[in-house]
């Protein structure tokens, strides 16, 4: 029997779409306890054969395995070597079950056991999957990894990617049977589909677009065009072989004072690369000439980087301390840097704060994307104190 878990809200449209297809096929759906920071243990429990999830999970299974490698150096040297050799071996189009058969059986199937051990096919959507994440998803799981998108507008699945299949590392796949898509330029973004690649607005039409905003009229006529095309405010790009990479979000972009326009979850998928980052929110607008962030900083890392300087206090205190604020903004300008990333992009500042966004403080969505408005609202104050500290020095 295929069993999978469940952890989205029952009213998520990802998650309402898995759920109903495993129950019309005849397979188990296990729930969650309700909290995120006992999610592995549940999917433990549960030994799913199928997992669906979002990239905040991926990025804390990512996160919580390679420190544990990093806490020994024979692990970390092992990790490192079967990483490599299957990676290499995947790239060659070799199915990941072929890639490294030896560092399977004496390493990757230890890790498959933190989603249970019995996971078949891996699934993300909701959001872009951080490229670093699928890589180490795809060699660590012993499973084919997918990514997929849609949104409620689209009853989520129009685009899915072929599993096993390296051309589709780091896109979202192709259109479903049903779906007709085309791009629209963004010229403020500089996106064209005229270009090489094609990149541009992603717009969707078909049976499984809906109909319109629920006594909406104006929202409807503004996200649906006259040729009953979708508008998804989401921006891709079209891979050689005709799959789609979502690259930015259209919303999600904005113009700093000397006009360079700054896409933050881009940023963010860089700067999340450090491990001793939890969460990150990067900040900016057109008023000012940088961008600033607020971390939540892993707490463990944090500690033992205390300890090391001697810094004291409890993992609240340390976070207070300009000691700790000036580490973390050192670790964020080296992935910056190590990211490549334009000095504008740099983060020049940042608040630390101990306590986590969640959903209910209304920080994050349900799928555990960045509420962007809220995070403002909510961090004015001490926004607004990083900027007036900038222009001092």
């Amino acid at each position: 029997m295929c069993i999978r878990d469940s952890y989205l809200p029952l009213a998520h449209i990802f998650d309402r779409v898995v759920e109903e297809t495993f129950l019309i096929g005849g397979g188990a759906v296990g729930y969650w306890r309700g909290s995120p920071l006992l999610l592995l243990e549940d999917v433990a429990l549960l030994k799913p054969t199928i997992f669906a999830g979002v990239p905040r999970i991926f990025d804390r299974i990512y996160s919580k395995v390679a420190a544990k490698m990093q806490g020994s150096f024979i692990k970390n040297f092992l990790f490192n070597a079967g990483v490599k050799r299957k990676w290499g071996q995947i790239e060659r189009g070799v199915p990941q079950a072929k890639a490294a058969p030896l560092f399977n059986m004496i390493l990757f199937k230890k890790l498959k056991a933190v989603l249970g051990g019995c996971v078949k096919t891996i699934v993300s959507g909701g959001a872009p999957l951080a490229s670093h994440v699928e890589q180490f998803l795809r060699t660590s799981m012993c499973c084919p990894v997918v990514q997929g998108y849609g949104l409620t507008e689209t009853c989520a699945a129009s685009f899915i990617a072929v599993p096993d299949d390296i051309r589709f590392y780091k896109t979202v796949g192709v259109p479903a049977p049903s779906v007709e898509f085309r791009l629209e330029a963004v010229p403020e973004m500089n996106y064209s589909p005229f270009d090489n690649p094609p990149r541009g607005e992603v717009l969707i039409r078909g049976p499984s677009v809906y109909a319109g905003y629920y006594k909406d009229e104006e929202q409807t006529k503004g996200a649906i065009d006259k040729d009953g095309y979708f508008h998804t405010g989401d921006v891709g790009e079209l891979t050689e072989f005709g799959s789609l990479k979502i690259i930015d979000r259209k919303k999600n972009i904005f113009k700093l004072s000397q006009g360079e326009y700054v896409a933050v979850e881009a940023l963010e998928s860089v700067y999340k690369k450090n491990l001793n980052m939890e969460q990150v929110w990067v900040y900016g607008n057109s008023f000012e000439n940088c961008v600033v962030a607020v971390v939540v900083p892993n707490e463990e890392k944090l500690m033992a980087w205390a300890k090391d300087a001697g810094v004291s206090g409890d993992y609240e205190a340390v976070c207070k301390t300009p000691e700790a604020n000036k580490m973390i903004l050192d670790e964020l300008k080296k992935t910056g840097k190590e990211g490549k990333m334009k000095g504008f992009e740099i983060v020049k500042a940042v608040h630390l704060d101990h306590v986590q966004f969640s959903v209910d403080a209304d920080l994050l969505t349900p799928t555990f994307k960045l509420r962007r408005p809220q995070l403002l609202k909510h961090y004015q104050t001490e926004i607004d104190a990083l900027y007036e500290a900038l222009k001092k020095k």
